[in-house]
């Protein structure tokens, strides 16, 4: 089934209403190499066109303190970014430098626009799920996440990501995430999304 675009998608988002104060949150979440970093680039140029107002995309991976900080790091991202955005003010933060292991500037200013995209793991987790406007899983065949992972960070990352998909199966499982999105999609690159499931 193909019967979602991102310019549908977007349009639909904005007559939804805002639930993090003014701000429509919408999650882009799902596992490792799936194509959730293009998806919302995507998703967030269709909103920028459809609402006329730039709609920032923050990504989780930004906050992540390393491969251990897989799902400590919200604290973080609430206070930095979701806070702020709630109160109608900007939010702001550092990026994760992987190489240097530590947060390097930058500060990444992330205003309280119509419509923000959290993009990254975990991004549509329960604690969030009751502030978001739209939740969208991506996902795509293992063998092919497994490939786009090691392509993009690395054949040396391979035992920590072996043990971060591991990890993050288990959240899924346990968090109901897919379950509980608005939209279920394949991750098939620069074409329209494939749907799986829509509510």
């Amino acid at each position: 089934m193909t019967g979602v675009t991102f310019d549908g998608l977007a349009r639909r988002i904005l007559r939804r209403r805002p639930r993090l104060g003014n701000t429509r949150l919408v999650a882009v979440d799902g596992p490792s190499g799936a194509g959730k970093t293009r998806f919302a680039a995507r998703l967030a140029a269709a909103v920028t066109e459809a609402g006329g107002v730039p709609t920032p995309v923050v990504h989780t991976d930004d906050f992540l303190d390393g491969w251990d900080d897989q799902f400590t790091f919200w604290g973080r991202l609430d206070e930095l970014v979701l806070w702020p955005l709630r109160s109608g003010v900007p939010g702001r933060h550092l990026h994760y430098d992987w190489e240097r292991a530590g947060f390097v500037g930058p500060w990444v200013e992330v205003p309280p626009a119509p419509v923000v995209v959290l993009e990254g793991f975990s991004a549509a987790r329960a604690a969030i799920r009751p502030e978001l406007t739209f939740s969208i899983f991506v996902t795509a065949s293992p063998r092919l996440r497994l490939s786009r992972a090691l392509r993009r960070d690395g054949a040396g990352v391979r035992p920590q990501l072996l043990r971060w998909r591991r990890r993050e199966n288990r959240h899924f499982a346990a968090d109901r995430t897919a379950e509980r999105a608005d939209l279920v999609v394949h991750g098939v690159g620069s074409q329209d999304p494939v749907v799986l499931a829509y509510s």
